[in-house]
């Protein structure tokens, strides 16, 4: 129920506002969103964003009972928050900052919730509605400045790790020379896919555990080193086919299987990371 001037009311019992509230959404982020949706499915660097909204409605949705026990109390300075987001879409528009468009909605949301049902309910789905930025793309010029020290900095941990285990190898920059082939860690071969990848898997399973709240951080932040372990352990598999068989052993199906590979190899990590956090109590 809704206190609203003394009165009690239900979000039910005024439909008009939630049409209003759906309608205006879909007028303003439609475009938005399909243009994410082509970024989605051309880049693989964030493949993962198709399931970002799902992920983060089923977080809302598994809070259903929660939600309909609270007290809502409409806030009107929840307008101020929705007029601040649509400042950022308007000023991101003119500016033409597709980062700032699209996360605006999360801005946006939060205000609409805020006003038409409270402080109490938005503090129940704050998480899930950040949960959102995951989807988003980041701008070309801070992703290429994370990707380029990632690419340095796996090259130079996969050298090492090829040393030790015997096969010789001589590494310039993100490029590693082998006895039979050319290596060349590339942007897709960063970890920097897997990193965003991994954090945003490691989220969804922080949210849905009964962990306390250190330990839901702990389990959040792991995603870090996880993500960079698994894409060493694919850049060092890699570089040993290549050593044995030659370039095209690095290529093809090969190469794009050793990217599910990392995934695969980051989701054992991140659940056994889980169980290991669960099991100390």
């Amino acid at each position: 129920m809704i206190q609203q001037g003394g009165a009690s009311r239900s979000l039910a019992s005024n439909p008009l506002l939630l049409l209003l509230a759906l309608g205006g959404l879909i007028a303003l982020y439609h475009t938005i969103f399909a243009s994410m949706a082509q970024d989605w499915s051309k880049n693989d660097n964030y493949s993962h964003g198709f399931f970002i909204p799902v992920i983060s409605g089923y977080m809302v949705w598994s809070m259903r009972d929660e939600l309909r026990r609270l007290s809502l109390q409409p806030a009107n300075w929840g307008i101020i928050v929705l007029i601040a987001g649509l400042g950022q879409l308007y000023i991101a528009k003119v500016g033409s900052e597709y980062f700032l468009q699209r996360s605006s909605i999360i801005l946006v949301l939060l205000g609409i919730v805020l006003f038409l049902a409270g402080t109490a309910a938005a503090r129940k789905v704050i998480v899930p509605l950040m949960y959102l930025l995951f989807m988003v793309p980041l701008p070309a010029i801070i992703w290429n400045k994370i990707a380029f020290p990632m690419q340095l900095f796996s090259s130079a941990v996969t050298e090492m790790v090829i040393r030790v285990i015997g096969i010789p190898v001589m590494r310039e920059g993100n490029v590693l020379y082998l006895a039979q082939t050319t290596l060349e860690v590339i942007d897709a071969c960063s970890g920097l896919r897997s990193l965003t990848t991994m954090f945003a898997l490691s989220a969804a399973f922080a949210w849905f555990s009964v962990l306390s709240t250190t330990k839901k951080w702990i389990l959040f932040l792991a995603a870090a080193p996880i993500a960079i372990l698994a894409n060493i352990v694919r850049l060092t598999g890699t570089a040993g086919l290549a050593s044995l068989y030659g370039e095209k052993a690095a290529q093809g199906f090969l190469h794009d299987f050793s990217g599910l590979f990392v995934f695969v190899v980051g989701l054992l990590l991140l659940v056994f990371a889980s169980k290991l956090l669960h099991g100390r109590g």
